[in-house]
């Protein structure tokens, strides 16, 4: 059976050295946010402007879905690693697979501010291309620290916490 999972979890938790790890151990195909950023908008942001990312974000989450509707349809297993700050982000997924019959599972990551903030700092130094799309300043983590909001139970009812 075809699996549909959400990786998600706050800034420098490691969501991508995950996904990469996953898509491997489930064989599937794995897509992340932030080489499709990088590659088709960078250029174009010309100030940190929430609203205009967001907009570009789900421009993406619609490509990527006709590709991973396609691999699931085919009973292949993908990994999304696209940041799911928000509940209604996953949502967007979850609902989508459940019109194929697919249960969508949420894998909620979660460590310390400290310890995601060493992370970002030892991304941003060594910039292995694995995982590093581009620089997160302090302001970018500062600023997305409150927006994540935390997968409930109900949500993580068919996937899992990890503590990384």
């Amino acid at each position: 059976m075809a699996r549909l999972i959400l990786v998600c979890g706050p800034t420098g938790v490691g969501k991508t050295t995950y996904a990469l790890s996953l898509s491997k151990d489930v064989g599937a195909i794995r897509f992340s946010i932030d080489p499709w950023m990088q590659t088709l908008f960078a250029k174009d942001m010309t100030s940190m402007d929430y609203t205009w990312m967001l907009e570009r974000v789900y421009r993406c989450y619609e490509q990527i879905w006709q590709v991973s509707e396609q691999i699931l349809a085919l009973n292949g297993n993908v990994v999304l690693d696209l940041g799911f700050t928000t509940k209604a982000q996953r949502d967007i997924f979850s609902k989508k697979a459940e019109k194929m019959a697919i249960t969508s599972e949420i894998h909620y990551l979660d460590a310390s501010k400290d310890i995601r903030r060493q992370r970002v700092e030892k991304r941003n130094t060594e910039k292995d291309p694995a995982v590093y799309a581009f620089e997160v300043t302090d302001m970018m983590f500062n600023f997305m620290e409150p927006r994540f909001e935390i997968p409930d139970q109900e949500e993580l009812k068919n996937g899992c916490k990890v503590n990384v």
